[in-house]
């Protein structure tokens, strides 16, 4: 039987593990991990790697569900303490967009992955679908609050409107990249406006 210090040490083990995945995967794709490339990144064997993750998908799906777990908790967990309403949309896309800066990890997994596994059926691409449903599902959520609040109009398609707010996430995401964070954040933030402003009540 394992005792409980057994537990966290390999607990550990496999969040450095996890770690050090991430961060290639943001810089080269999920398509860019390796479990021999990872092994020797953080000191271990091929089996000791295995050991934590039976396979290649394994541990791709694993990293997958890392991002989501930084994601929730960079702009998620944050933006669903703004009261209900246009503020909380604001504060959605206000961290969404700051997600866009990636200081340390090179970039976007998210992006990444839905152009490695957009025409690529499996489990890979499921997760990658499931992923972004539950961000686009938040937005519309907050929407809805936004018409219960009477800031939108009771018209407003929910479901557009996350749509086009999910664009603009993707674009400002692109623009941080190539032109810089400062004008990208400006713009994503003006479109934000002009998107809310449509769908305010007459």
């Amino acid at each position: 039987m394992a005792t409980a210090r057994t537990v966290t040490k390999g607990a550990a083990t496999r969040e450095l593990i996890l770690d050090r995945a991430y961060g290639i995967a943001c810089r080269a794709g999920l398509e860019g991990l390796s479990i021999g490339g990872l092994a020797s990144d953080v000191g271990m064997s091929k089996s000791g790697v295995f050991a934590h993750f039976g396979s290649r998908e394994d541990l791709q799906l694993a990293v997958l569900d890392d991002a989501g777990r930084r994601f929730v908790e960079h702009v998620m967990a944050p933006a669903l303490r703004a009261p209900r309403g246009v503020a909380r949309l604001r504060a959605l896309m206000d961290r969404w967009f700051d997600w866009a800066r990636h200081r340390d990890d090179g970039g976007c997994i998210f992006l990444g992955a839905a152009t490695e596994y957009d025409d690529r059926p499996g489990p890979l691409r499921d997760r990658v679908i499931a992923q972004m449903d539950r961000w686009r599902s938040e937005l519309a959520r907050a929407a809805t609050l936004a018409i219960g609040t009477g800031e939108l109009d009771a018209s407003t398609d929910v479901e557009q409107l996350a749509f086009e707010l999910y664009a603009l996430a993707l674009v400002v995401h692109h623009d941080a990249g190539l032109r810089g964070y400062d004008a990208a954040y400006a713009r994503g933030m003006q479109a934000f406006d002009r998107l809310i402003r449509a769908d305010s009540p007459a």
